[in-house]
């Protein structure tokens, strides 16, 4: 069995909260109210959009979540328009990346994000042909469902116990842990590390360059 290790994308591999703010700032004033602070929406990333915003607004009807939902879609690709969105790569993630490569693992990314988001994303970056298996909210359940690490195991040709899922948020970790994977988390995203060891991370990282090792 291969050795997979999948990275989460959004406070993982990039900081994306700057335009993951603003476009559910825009979201939310579309709809006639308050913007949740940026703490709150840090709070829901890594969730698919409907399930994020439900989150913010427990006590709402579903169909203002599917609105806001749709609404903020609209503004982060009127912002990509505009050139307004930053998701810069945390420092150390090339080289982690490389040297996990290196090693024989074989890559792949499990993310909230849409599969034009992630495509853009890693483009940007030039890193679009360093991962394997590409698994987004388009086409499974919102984590921590573990659907998202099953396909990217039978495309890595992995088993859960050679499989580990590396995240920022308590929801990478019970996604792992629920696929019967190994959760490794890290501590430069928008979760605490208490969360993480928590949800089931045998590990939090504090920066990329201890990735490798805790692996070995």
């Amino acid at each position: 069995m291969n050795r997979l290790a999948l990275f989460d994308c959004d406070g993982t591999l990039v900081d994306s909260q700057h335009a993951i703010v603003l476009c559910m700032e825009a979201a939310f004033g579309r709809a006639g109210l308050t913007a949740p602070d940026r703490h709150a929406t840090r709070r829901v990333v890594g969730l698919s959009l409907v399930n994020a915003v439900h989150m913010l607004l427990p006590d709402h009807e579903p169909e203002l979540h599917i609105q806001i939902a749709e609404d903020y879609k609209a503004a982060f690709q009127q912002l990509r328009r505009e050139g307004g969105v930053q998701e810069p790569l945390f420092d150390g993630i090339i080289e982690a990346i490389d040297m996990l490569a290196a090693d024989g693992w074989v890559l792949g990314v499990a993310t909230g994000k849409s599969d034009r988001g992630l495509a853009l994303c890693l483009a940007h970056h030039g890193l679009s042909d360093r991962f394997a298996t590409l698994q987004t909210a388009d086409r499974h359940p919102s984590k921590p469902h573990p659907s998202m690490v099953f396909e990217a195991m039978a495309d890595a040709g992995a088993a859960p116990d050679t499989t580990v899922m590396i995240g920022d948020t308590s929801f990478d970790m019970a996604m792992g842990v629920a696929a019967g994977a190994r959760s490794l988390g890290v501590e430069w995203g928008y979760h605490h590390a208490q969360e993480l060891t928590a949800a089931g991370a045998f590990h939090v990282a504090a920066h990329p360059a201890e990735i490798r090792e805790a692996l070995q």
